[in-house]
């Protein structure tokens, strides 16, 4: 989806990444392994799973000022669904272009 969004060239850049959240350190390789999205790991002091009242699998989509906008589930919606993966990639396309 980066590739895509990126040849879409939306006003204002768009970086995907995963946070994961306090406690699940342990699973972080196994995470990264065979994947091109860079994983930050949320710390103490920084709190970012708990500012963005993020839950498993949200995708929170931030805008330019990277404040939280918007929060698009994949346990809901799953991105093999080509639907829903147009949704989110419209999503993020419409907040890049604000």
């Amino acid at each position: 989806m980066q590739q895509e969004i990126d040849a879409a060239q939306p006003d204002h850049a768009v970086r995907i990444h995963g946070i994961n959240k306090i406690g699940y350190e342990s699973g972080n390789e196994g995470m990264v392994e065979g994947r091109t999205i860079p994983l930050c790991q949320d710390q103490q002091g920084q709190n970012v799973w708990v500012s963005w009242k993020a839950t498993y699998r949200d995708v929170v989509i931030l805008d330019p000022e990277n404040r939280p906008v918007a929060v698009f589930n994949l346990t809901t919606h799953g991105l093999g669904t080509p639907a829903n993966y147009d949704s989110l990639k419209a999503l993020i396309l419409e907040i890049a272009n604000r």
